[in-house]
């Protein structure tokens, strides 16, 4: 028996259409507690936006800066990631951990 199926490559950065969107993607991604799944998120909210170049037209950080900043060994400051949160049109929040 052949396999006709075809597979289809997912692109994170699909279904990303809304600052809402990417809020409840970042959210999900800040569950796992682990600082490389959240870059990886940012690094896809990036390209559903248009790309590193509209991140550094957004934020006024060079494209060399934002590269490194979320590179997979990337440690963003706070202040840059707020930057960043606000290009994607999200904010940062606090709120009490449910158990």
């Amino acid at each position: 028996m052949v396999n006709t199926e075809r597979s289809v490559p997912y692109e994170p950065a699909e279904g990303l259409d809304t600052a809402e969107d990417i809020a409840e993607y970042l959210d999900i991604a800040l569950e796992e507690q682990d600082d490389r799944v959240l870059l990886m998120a940012i690094r896809n909210s990036v390209e559903a936006i248009g790309g590193m170049a509209e991140l550094a037209r957004r934020t006024g950080l060079s494209r060399e800066t934002l590269y490194r900043t979320l590179s997979e060994k990337g440690n963003p400051r706070l202040s840059t990631l707020r930057g960043i949160l606000k290009a994607f049109g999200v904010d940062l929040a606090v709120r009490t951990r449910v158990a």
